[in-house]
C-alpha cells in the first residue's frame, strides 16, 4: 500500500486505504493486519491506524483481538444476504421518500456513469464496472437530504459489493444484467415516474440478490 499524504486525516486515509484493500481481495479473509507492519508501510504512527481498524470493526470489515493482531472478517453467504436485506430497506424506501428530491445535475451525473459502465463492460473492465456499480447506487442514495442515510447505503453498498468482488470471476455474466437494469432505473427517474423507480429497484436488488446466490452455491461445490 502507498504512504499516505497529509491532505485528510491519517485516521481516515488509513481507513480508506485498508478497507478498499479488503474490498478489492488485496487483504485476504482471516489475513492478519499486524499494526506495526501496517503502519511501516502506511507511513503513520499507530494511533490513526487502531482508530481506522476500530471503524473497519463497526463495519465488519475487521475483526479486533487485544490478545492479537486484528485479522480481516471472513465473508460468509449469509453476510451476503444479510446485507441485501438492508439495502432493500434502504434503497428502496430512498426512492419512495425521495425521488422528487433528484436534480438534474444528479441524472446527468447517472446517465454519464450509465455509459462509463457499457464502456467497461465492452473492454472486459469488470472491477472497475464493480466500482461504477456502487457508484450509481451512491448517487441515488444521495438524492435526499438525509445524509445519514445515504452514509447507511454507502455502507451496505461496500458490503455487498465485496461478494463480488470475492467471486470476481462472476462479473463478465452479471455485469451486462446490471447494466440494463440500472439503466430501466435512470430512465423512470428522468420522466419522474417514481412509483416505477421504485419498483425497477426493488426487481433490481431481488437480481442481484439471486445472482450472488447462484454464484456463492457454485463456489461452495468446488
Amino acid at each position: 500500500m502507498k504512504k499516505l499524504s497529509p491532505k485528510e486525516s491519517l485516521a481516515d486515509q488509513a481507513f480508506n486505504a485498508l478497507k478498499d484493500a479488503i474490498i478489492s481481495g488485496k487483504l485476504a479473509q482471516q489475513e492478519e493486519l499486524p499494526e506495526e507492519k501496517l503502519a511501516l508501510d502506511l507511513g503513520i504512527s499507530r494511533t490513526p491506524l487502531r482508530e481506522a481498524l476500530k471503524r473497519l470493526a463497526a463495519e465488519g470489515l475487521v475483526e479486533v483481538n487485544k490478545a492479537k493482531p486484528a485479522i480481516v472478517a471472513t465473508f460468509t453467504k449469509e453476510d451476503g444476504l444479510h446485507y441485501m436485506e438492508i439495502r432493500r430497506l434502504l434503497e428502496i424506501y430512498n426512492i419512495d421518500q425521495n425521488a422528487n428530491y433528484i436534480s438534474e445535475e444528479v441524472l446527468c451525473a447517472l446517465e454519464e456513469n450509465l455509459v462509463e459502465q457499457l464502456t467497461s463492460i465492452k473492454e472486459e473492465r469488470y472491477n472497475t464496472f464493480n466500482d461504477l456499480d456502487q457508484q450509481f447506487h451512491l448517487l441515488i442514495g444521495s438524492i435526499g437530504p438525509n445524509r445519514k442515510l445515504g452514509e447507511l447505503i454507502n455502507d451496505a453498498n461496500a458490503g455487498s459489493n465485496r461478494a463480488f468482488l470475492i467471486l470476481s470471476n462472476t462479473l463478465e455474466v452479471s455485469a451486462e444484467e446490471a447494466y440494463y437494469e440500472h439503466e430501466e432505473i435512470v430512465r423512470a427517474l428522468r420522466v419522474q415516474d417514481n412509483d416505477l423507480a421504485k419498483q425497477l429497484m426493488a426487481i433490481h436488488l431481488d437480481n442481484v440478490e439471486r445472482r450472488f446466490l447462484l454464484y456463492f452455491n457454485e463456489e461452495e461445490k468446488k
